[in-house]
């Protein structure tokens, strides 16, 4: 019979029993030094390989203008310290050899000693933990890094960076394929705050209309970029930082244009020039003497304002920084709440002439002559015989010794009406000599009308429209739109607006800065700026509603605006009249534009008012006029 041999009967156990005998016959140097060194060459391996050295996906190493030499690190963030987690690699390298080397030349009492064995393998075992979270990963390069992270391959902070700042400087260059670029999520900011400059740079548009690359922005039309503006992509006030000046305003017009026609007033800006131009014919024997020129004013759109419960633009011709976009903001946290409501509750322009007569006793005859009803009649019907529209309202006389100072009122359409009243006031006159004789025409304008000149008897009785305007901003809009609280702004408005201009005995002027818009109105649309002296008459009120949200009203009682004659005529101020709807006189009811216009230019104020007392609550101010107000002086081209 045969038998197997021996060796086929060698079972798993008994061959691990084996090598178990022969590594006892080692000695302990010999084996401990060849754990040293197996260790040490595991850790290099663990901490050198697998992460390989591609740096990009391919589908975008061909997409991407590789740079000719290591990208820079960018100054104005903080970056992290790659080079930190090298020197923790190394470290524990050594010191995993450390404690090997230590266990082997003592390895008899270590591996006696159970409490001294337990320390050994704890220790070890972190060591495997920690090489084993390396297990695939290069040792970092800094450099490699932001390589990846211009390939768009590195979904961090640096990779966002560089991406941006290669768009906006066209040092990327990226093909119809690549993918798209997010642009973070919108939120409010402050318009004058001067982080925006690098908040607007983040909010760019993931792509143009047509597909092309924020990069090649320079080469779209007009037309495209404007369609980026409208659809928000881009915010209005970024084009100039991504075009030049000139087109930017290009542009911009393009955008508001849509705007008002959306309104059903496309094409009102045609005729206001965006380059230097003015028709001189236009001004001979109406606007100027002696002309040798003209003086261009930047022209602002401000709006969307929700007034009335309709949609206007307001355009402001300033040169003050940050004017205009604080007003906006003002205009963008009325609309968010109630909107502006805006009544008128008098209209009329005045003209005083000077009376004198040859006692006070006919002074005082005269006063009381005209002061009785049935002879206001008769000068009524003697002031309307000079004009169409005119409409005498009332006479208001004043006695001063022997003179008699004449305050007639009259509605005027939509004129201003100095030239109507003033047409009106000496036919009157003439009529008044018919019963008093001795009458002597001192001036037709005795100051008590009172024009251009700070007097309490506009601020009482009004002049041209008195208008009041309110609104409700609730409580969030104030926090994220103006970036203060209602308790904040109502109490630096009763500190500042009430309690201290009675200090000052100011007269109309409890307000911040109300003739800051109504002058920068004033001359976009045409109108005596010389006369925002009466017409910024203002007092703004803020109070806290039950429900915690903001209130607020201007009270403007001597607004003097028309839409026609003067300087409404010119091209320039009749685009910014029609783009506010409110060009030329109202067909089908006079009057109705110049109180449009009224209704707008309180309506404004109240948005300035609202922004600036916000920026002082807030303590802002200084900051946003830094920002705005202190731009470096640009040098003569050559």
């Amino acid at each position: 019979m045969t038998h197997a041999p021996a060796n086929q009967h060698t079972t798993l156990g008994m061959r691990i029993d084996a090598v178990l005998q022969e590594i006892e016959s080692i000695s302990p140097t010999v084996l401990y030094s060849v754990i040293l060194v197996a260790s040490i060459l595991f850790s290099m391996i663990l901490l050198n390989t697998g992460g390989g050295r591609s740096t990009e996906p391919p589908r975008l190493r061909d997409d991407v203008t590789k740079p000719s030499r290591k990208i820079q690190r960018f100054s104005d963030e903080p970056q992290p310290k790659w080079y930190i987690l090298k020197f923790c690699n190394y470290a524990a390298v050594i010191g995993f050899a450390f404690s090997i080397f230590k266990f082997a030349i003592d390895a008899t009492t270590y591996i006696n000693d159970s409490t001294l064995l337990m320390k050994f393998t704890v220790c070890w075992s972190l060591f495997m933990c920690y090489f084993f979270g390396f297990f695939g990963i290069s040792f970092v390069d800094a450099d490699e890094i932001e390589q990846r992270a211009v390939a768009g391959g590195f979904d961090g902070r640096e990779g966002r960076e560089v991406e941006r700042k290669g768009i906006l400087k066209g040092s990327i260059t990226r093909k119809e394929h690549e993918y798209p670029i997010h642009s973070p999520p919108q939120s409010i900011h402050p318009v004058c705050n001067p982080n925006n400059a690098d908040i607007a740079k983040k909010q760019l548009p993931d792509k143009s209309p047509s597909s092309t690359r924020i990069s090649d922005i320079k080469s779209l039309s007009d037309v495209e970029i404007a369609s980026l503006v409208t659809s928000n992509k881009i915010k209005d006030h970024q084009l100039e930082k991504l075009l030049d000046p000139r087109r930017a305003v290009d542009v911009r017009r393009i955008v508001v244009d849509s705007k008002l026609s959306s309104l059903g007033r496309g094409g009102a800006l045609a005729d206001l020039p965006s380059s230097p131009s003015l028709d001189y014919s236009r001004v001979f024997g109406a606007n100027c003497e002696i002309v040798v020129g003209y003086v261009p004013i930047p022209v602002g759109m401000v709006g969307p304002l929700t007034l009335n419960g309709e949609t206007v633009y307001i355009p402001m011709a300033t040169t003050e920084g940050c004017l205009v976009a604080s007003t906006n903001r003002g205009c963008k946290a009325i609309s968010a709440g109630s909107g502006a409501h805006s009544s008128i509750v008098r209209d009329g322009i005045t003209r005083a002439p000077c009376l004198r007569l040859n006692s006070t006793r006919e002074a005082a005859d005269l006063m009381l002559w005209c002061e009785d009803e049935s002879n206001f009649k008769l000068l009524k019907q003697a002031f309307e015989s000079t004009t169409s529209f005119g409409k005498l309202l009332r006479v208001d006389p004043t006695i001063a010794g022997r003179n008699v100072y004449l305050r007639l009122k009259c509605f005027s359409g939509d004129a201003m009406g100095m030239n109507m009243v003033s047409k009106g006031s000496l036919a009157v006159v003439d009529y008044l000599r018919t019963v008093f004789p001795t009458i002597t025409l001192v001036a037709l304008s005795g100051n008590v009308c009172t024009d251009k000149k700070a007097a309490a008897i506009n601020w009482i009785e009004g002049r041209g429209k008195s208008v009041v305007v309110e609104a409700t901003i609730p409580q969030h809009v104030v926090r994220s739109t103006l970036k203060t609280t209602v308790e904040a702004i109502v109490s630096t408005n009763i500190q500042k607006n009430l309690i201290g201009s009675a200090m000052a005995g100011t007269v109309g002027g409890f307000n911040a800065h109300a003739s800051n818009i109504v002058t920068a109105v004033f001359i976009a649309t045409g109108q005596d700026p010389a006369q925002n002296v009466e017409s910024s008459n203002c007092m703004t009120l803020m109070e806290e509603t039950p429900t915690g949200d903001l209130w607020i009203s201007c009270t403007m009682p001597s607004i003097e605006v028309g839409t026609v004659g003067g300087g409404t005529g010119l091209p320039a101020q009749a685009a910014c009249l029609k783009a506010m709807g409110c060009q030329g006189g109202a067909a089908d009811k006079p009057g109705a534009n110049a109180k449009q216009l009224a209704h707008v230019v309180a309506s404004a104020t109240m948005a300035g008012e609202l922004s600036l007392m916000a920026a002082l609550a807030a303590n802002t101010l200084v900051q946003a006029h830094m920002q705005h107000n202190r731009k470096p002086t640009i040098g003569k081209k050559a």
